[in-house]
């Protein structure tokens, strides 16, 4: 299959036919890393690095509802590094109490 480049402002631009964007799953603003050889050119698509926010994953779940929930599984007390024996966990101080100490440390 044959394709031209096309002057494209200050650049050229290379038009994929309709069939080719099908066959790979491409969409429009895909990001490809280019590897020249020679005269020959290979594209290979960028993998974009998925990031969440935390309010859309509560959306979802409450889109999804009370019937996907995983079921909770009880692991058992903790042990060994999962213990975390200090102030705030004994329940000797909360949180306000932590602001104010760091309120107090910053100039």
């Amino acid at each position: 299959m044959n394709v031209k480049l096309s002057k494209w402002r200050k650049g050229v631009g290379l038009r994929l036919p309709k069939s080719v964007v099908e066959a790979t799953g491409l969409q429009p603003g895909d990001q490809f890393k280019i590897e020249i050889q020679g005269r020959e050119l290979r594209l290979k698509p960028v993998v974009p690095v998925r990031r969440y926010r935390l309010e859309d994953l509560l959306a979802e779940m409450d889109r999804l509802g009370p019937d996907n929930q995983p079921e909770l599984v009880d692991w058992g007390p903790d042990v060994g590094a999962e213990v975390i024996d200090d102030a705030y966990s004994r329940g000797e101080i909360n949180l306000d109490d932590i602001l104010r100490q760091s309120d107090r440390r910053s100039p």
